[in-house]
């Protein structure tokens, strides 16, 4: 089990000073996060490649985004994100494929992303035409040779679930956000897994509330602090024979994310030992 975290890649400037931070804080492992195609180069990649390679960070995955709007609630959100919304799906279906291609190029298989509030109702008229956009996204990330992970949250797991046998590539798989699950209020991650847990190729360790209005999305907090039941959690996964990636994500900023980021290496690193009987953080 390795404990890494999320890294910023929204430009070049700065990446070099933002690895070895990962390194000081005693990570060596990540996801890169990136929301802007014109970081995505030829040239940017093997300056990343080399950059990865003299410090020694494997990163675990490409978190890729998409252009166009996007509004995180439950409103604005059903219109603007994902491959969901037709009037955007074009161009973003273009946006992972580029995202993927600059994956590969730094040697990455698994691909990250939201693909929206996937509609729960299978005979919904957008339902067959979004698992066909991800079809052509899963298609062209098999030819080469990657995962295409649902990062989990705007949808139930059941409804994801469907959307993988309905698109029917073997290469699609799941990104397990604990919060997520909770913040959108979808479901309880550790009963998720029993929807779709062979599929879980990533963890992002977060942890949050329950929403409390029918507008927003409940509140992350630390981890530890909220609702995820991590022992449970982590039982479970083990019982599954998971025994790859974590990946801390604290979706504020500043020191207050530092201090949150290393109590939550702490806690998952004494987590993990006394569940797996080791860590490899």
């Amino acid at each position: 089990m390795k404990i890494g975290v999320t890294v910023k890649l929204d430009s070049m400037d700065g990446i070099s000073e933002r690895l070895d931070h990962l390194l000081e804080e005693g990570f060596t492992t990540c996801q890169l996060v990136s929301w802007n195609p014109a970081v995505w180069t030829e040239e940017n990649a093997e300056v990343l490649r080399g950059l990865l390679e003299e410090k020694r960070v494997a990163p675990s995955a490409f978190w890729c985004g998409w252009e166009g709007p996007k509004v995180w609630n439950f409103y604005e959100g059903q219109a603007t994100l994902g491959l969901v919304p037709p009037q955007y799906r074009e161009a973003r279906i273009k946006n992972l494929c580029d995202g993927a291609d600059f994956a590969k190029r730094l040697g990455l298989t698994d691909v990250v992303t939201h693909m929206g509030f996937i509609p729960e109702n299978p005979l919904d008229a957008n339902f067959q035409p979004f698992c066909g956009a991800v079809r052509q996204v899963a298609e062209h990330l098999a030819a080469n040779g990657q995962y295409l992970l649902f990062e989990t949250g705007q949808e139930t797991p059941v409804t994801m679930l469907r959307c993988f046998e309905t698109v029917g590539t073997d290469n699609l798989a799941v990104n397990l956000d604990t919060a997520n699950l909770i913040l959108y209020g979808r479901a309880n991650p550790v009963d998720a897994l029993d929807v779709f847990g062979k599929y879980v190729r990533n963890l992002h360790a977060k942890d949050g509330f329950y929403p409390t209005n029918g507008h927003d999305l409940g509140r992350e907090v630390p981890l530890g602090e909220g609702k995820v039941d991590f022992a449970a959690l982590f039982r479970k996964l083990r019982e599954l024979g998971y025994d790859s990636h974590v990946t801390i994500e604290r979706e504020i900023s500043g020191e207050q994310q530092i201090k949150d980021i290393r109590k939550a290496k702490k806690y998952l690193e004494t987590l993990i030992e006394e569940i797996y009987g080791g860590c490899g953080c």
